[in-house]
């Protein structure tokens, strides 16, 4: 599966939950280099569309390819390339900003130094809370915490649900970067949000009614 280009599809997407019809007939393609920005209103599907997409539940009719591929059919190798961030962060509240990084990352089975998760920290503007509990952040620092894990992964897909929710305008400016980074690498991602996206060029909007 890596052998070919990073190019994420999706034919003929249909979603039905609870018996209510999200969206069907649902076809666009990301490529490398690509910032695809889904948009609607409050229950249209968008959270529904990035699970599908991101592997987590199946659609109720059609596929999502991945490098030419369905990600059902490969689904370990589609998991190793895919990073998702969803409203639910994931972090332990007990465990400590470094802590929660570093389960992380074993569980994905990144390999790391002291030093490149010292960078990521600064980077992401929690130098001096690595010994903090997740519990004692604030809402903001939680998701930049995220952010660090997202860094840290090796993922070519990002899928990322409101990135910038709870963070300040320095916090939105670096989420800004890390996509510019991600696409100069490479990389592709697939997002919601309800605001601008201010990036440099490989800006495609899909709109779900």
């Amino acid at each position: 599966m890596n052998g070919s280009a990073p190019t994420l599809q999706a034919r003929g997407l249909e979603c039905v939950r609870s018996d209510s019809l999200l969206f069907s007939d649902l076809n666009f393609s990301v490529k490398a280099g690509q910032v695809l920005q889904i948009e609607g209103p409050n229950g249209s599907g968008k959270t529904s569309l990035l699970r599908i997409l991101a592997g987590l539940t199946p659609p109720s009719e059609g596929e999502v390819l991945w490098r030419g591929e369905n990600i059902a059919r490969r689904r370990p190798a589609f998991l190793s390339e895919v990073a998702y961030l969803g409203h639910q962060l994931g972090l332990k509240a007990e465990l400590s900003v470094e802590e929660n990084l570093r389960l992380a990352l074993a569980l994905n089975g990144v390999s790391f130094t002291p030093e490149s998760l010292a960078e990521i920290l600064r980077t992401v503007g929690l130098t001096g809370r690595e010994d903090v509990p997740a519990r004692a952040l604030s809402a903001g620092q939680r998701q930049r915490v995220t952010l660090a894990r997202l860094i840290l992964s090796a993922a070519k897909l990002w899928i990322l649900d409101e990135p910038f929710t709870a963070l300040d305008i320095n916090g939105v400016s670096l989420v800004e970067s890390l996509l510019e980074a991600h696409l100069n690498h490479g990389g592709l991602v697939v997002l919601t949000s309800h605001q601008t996206v201010r990036i440099g060029g490989g800006l495609v909007k899909l709109a779900l009614a």
